[in-house]
């Protein structure tokens, strides 16, 4: 096998892959319809599940052709029944794009924002369910992508249940990283995409749920044709196959990943991720750079750091350099402040962080950016 130019990915998404996931994909064409190819989506919706610990009679995967973002649109517009509300404890870039999908299908919903560098408040959560009793769905994002700040979902699940609620979490970031158990959890429904922590690429999407829920849901109001998530669960439940056409490469891609997930291990693969997090966030300390995020409410997969205050810092030019070397850095998400990101996330380790480093450093020299940074006290 051929080897190919590995790129260092610290971005969140998609994620530096092994070449056996690339290869996975060089398959004999064969049509999605054939009996062989539902049969690999068989298993493949099982070992989704089994990810988070799920039991495979109480829950299912559903999957999906698109990005991550198909997952959320499916689950909110999916998952609220005629005359019930949406409880969005927003605190970020992305529990915010929760919010404007409920815009956008006019869905009734409450947008509970609290500040991007802090956990939401649990008795602020349940006084909100306490008086609003027609809260069916409450929707969070466990690992904040845009900071990193980690949210603590088994304890908003269970203010959830205790109040009637659906507990639905976007955990794109997360799934099979941090690991994630889906009933001690408190979660309902979840979500990820092939392309972030299964190691795999960009175009297959799923949700793993409750199958009650689901199949209850045929009854809500359908707001959308090909983002229904009951039609899709029927429709794979009746025949294996996806109602549209599969992205088929990245099947046979996410096939390979999973099996790679399975010889790494959770335990062993969450330890690479946190042995590649702390070496991010020693290299960033090093350099005198700030974060957005306190230590103890970091996800262990974002670190975010603040733009220093030196008129030599441009990133553009400092992304640029790195990419040529093979590293790709990531602008932050939060608005009004400059900020940039590295993920631990993807087929690296500690070694390709400390290269990094050496390729960082050779930039913030090149462009005359003093080290440590600098930053104007006020």
């Amino acid at each position: 096998m051929e080897k190919i130019k590995r790129n260092i990915l610290l971005n969140p998404g998609p994620s530096t892959t092994t070449d056996t996931v690339k290869y996975a994909q060089i398959v004999p064409d064969i049509c999605p319809r054939e009996k062989e190819f539902a049969g690999l989506m068989k298993g493949l919706r099982e070992d989704l599940v089994r990810i988070v610990h799920g039991d495979l009679d109480k829950y299912t995967s559903v999957l999906f052709c698109g990005s991550g973002t198909i997952n959320m649109d499916i689950c909110l517009n999916s998952l609220l029944d005629e005359g019930k509300k949406i409880l969005i404890i927003n605190n970020g870039a992305y529990s915010s794009r929760a919010a404007e999908i409920c815009d956008y299908y006019n869905l009734d919903y409450i947008n509970m924002s609290f500040p991007i560098d802090e956990q939401p408040n649990l008795e602020k959560i349940e006084e909100t369910l306490k008086s609003n009793q027609d809260i069916s769905l409450v929707y969070t994002t466990h690992n904040e992508t845009g900071t990193g700040l980690l949210n603590p979902i088994r304890e908003i699940g269970e203010t959830a249940h205790r109040y009637g609620a659906i507990f639905v979490v976007d955990t794109t970031s997360t799934y099979a990283m941090r690991p994630i158990d889906i009933e001690k959890d408190n979660v309902d429904f979840c979500m990820a995409s092939a392309q972030k922590g299964l190691m795999a690429f960009t175009g297959l999407s799923f949700v793993v749920g409750n199958r009650a829920i689901i199949e209850k849901s045929k009854d809500f109001p359908r707001r959308s044709y090909y983002c229904n998530l009951y039609r899709q669960y029927d429709y794979f439940e009746r025949t294996g196959e996806m109602n549209f056409t599969p992205p088929v490469q990245t099947i046979y891609a996410t096939l390979k990943a999973l099996e790679e997930y399975w010889e790494e291990g959770e335990e062993a693969k969450w330890a690479r991720h946190t042995r590649v997090f702390d070496a991010i966030n020693e290299g960033l300390d090093e350099l005198g750079f700030k974060q957005v995020i306190a230590p103890e409410l970091r996800s262990g997969l974002v670190s975010t750091a603040i733009y220093p205050d030196d008129e030599n810092w441009d990133f553009e030019k400092i992304h640029d350099y790195c990419y040529e070397k093979g590293f790709t850095i990531y602008p932050g998400k939060i608005s009004g402040t400059n900020t940039f990101r590295l993920c631990a996330l993807g087929a690296i380790d500690k070694e390709d962080i400390d290269a990094f480093f050496i390729t960082f450093k050779e930039a913030l020299a090149k462009y005359g950016v003093s080290v440590p940074v600098k930053y104007n006290t006020k």
